[in-house]
C-alpha cells in the first residue's frame, strides 16, 4: 500500500498523535472533533460514506483517565460506541480502519502483555477503549486495531512537557516508580502504520523499546525529581502496576531514549 495512492480520512487530526499522523499522510482528508462528532453516528455514516476514503485512522479520543472516572457516559460513547460507528461506515464502503487504543485494557497483575492476551481493565478509561476494539471487531473485519502507551508528542500535553514546566516551579518534584510501561514519541508511532498496513487485519501493540517507570522517564527529562509511591500519590482512576506491551508482529521502533532525545531536539528548534 503507498500512502499518495490511497486516499485517506484522518479522525481526530487536531490532537498529539492526529498532528503527526497528519505530516505522515500530508495528502489526507483532515476532521477535527468541530468537524465531526464521532459520537453521532449518522453524522459519522455521513461524512465518510461521502468522502469515501479507502484508509479511515481513528485519532480521535477521550484520553483523560482521571475524567473518565467523573465522565463515565462521555468516555464509553467517545472511546467505545465512537469507534463502532466508524468501523460501520468503513465496512458500509469498503474502507481499511486504523484505530488506536490503550495498554491500559490490561490490569497490571503480569509483567508484559503480548496482543493475544486476555484484556481485564481496571479503570473506566481502559473499560471505554476495549469497548471500543469490541465494537470495532464486531462492526468490520478489515480493522488495525494499535495499542499505544505514554505517549508524547511535539504537539499536544504529555508528560515530558508536565515535568519541564513542573521542574523550575518546585524544589523536587515527586513522580511514581511503582507503574512501568513504556513511553512513545507519535511521530515515531505515525510513521509505523505503513508497515502495519502491510499486514492482516488484527491488533498490534505498537511502543518504542525500553521499559521504565515513570520514576525513570522523568529523570531522563529533569533532575529534581524524587521517587515516591502510587500510595504517596493518589490519583481518581486506579493505574495497573505493569502496562507493558510486547510487539511480537513488527519490527520494533528505536528505544524510548532515543526518542526522548529526538523530541527534545525537534521541541527546541
Amino acid at each position: 500500500m503507498v500512502v499518495g495512492a490511497i486516499k485517506t480520512l484522518i479522525i481526530g487530526s487536531s490532537g498529539m498523535l492526529g498532528f503527526d499522523l497528519c505530516k505522515v499522510f500530508p495528502d489526507a482528508v483532515k476532521l477535527t472533533h468541530r468537524e465531526l462528532d464521532i459520537t453521532n453516528k449518522e453524522q459519522v455514516l455521513e461524512s465518510i460514506q461521502r468522502i469515501k476514503p479507502d484508509l479511515v485512522i481513528n485519532a480521535a479520543a477521550y484520553t483523560d483517565v482521571d475524567g473518565c472516572e467523573d465522565n463515565q457516559e462521555l468516555a464509553f460513547q467517545v472511546n467505545g460506541y465512537g469507534p463502532g460507528h466508524i468501523a460501520e461506515a468503513c465496512s458500509s464502503i469498503g474502507a481499511t480502519l486504523v484505530h488506536f487504543s490503550t495498554d491500559y485494557v490490561f490490569d497490571g497483575s503480569r509483567h508484559e502483555y503480548i496482543e493475544s492476551d486476555t484484556p481485564n481493565p481496571i479503570n473506566v478509561y481502559g473499560q471505554s477503549k476495549l469497548l471500543g476494539e469490541q465494537e470495532i471487531t464486531e462492526n468490520t473485519g478489515d480493522y488495525r486495531i494499535i495499542r499505544i502507551s505514554w505517549l508524547f508528542g511535539t504537539h499536544g500535553k504529555n508528560f515530558v512537557e508536565t515535568m519541564l514546566k513542573l521542574s523550575p516551579q518546585m524544589d523536587k518534584v515527586k513522580v511514581v516508580n511503582d507503574q512501568f510501561g513504556k513511553p512513545t514519541y507519535t511521530i515515531d508511532l505515525a510513521n509505523k502504520i505503513m508497515d502495519v498496513l502491510e499486514l492482516e487485519a488484527g491488533i498490534y501493540h505498537l511502543t518504542n523499546e525500553g521499559v521504565c517507570s515513570w520514576y525513570e522517564f522523568a529523570s531522563a527529562i529533569i533532575d529534581n525529581v524524587v521517587p515516591c509511591t502510587s500510595e504517596e500519590f493518589p490519583r481518581k482512576a486506579k493505574r495497573p502496576k505493569y502496562s507493558v506491551l510486547t510487539n511480537t508482529k513488527t519490527e520494533p521502533m528505536r528505544h524510548w531514549k532515543a526518542a526522548l532525545k529526538a523530541y527534545m531536539k525537534e521541541k527546541n528548534t
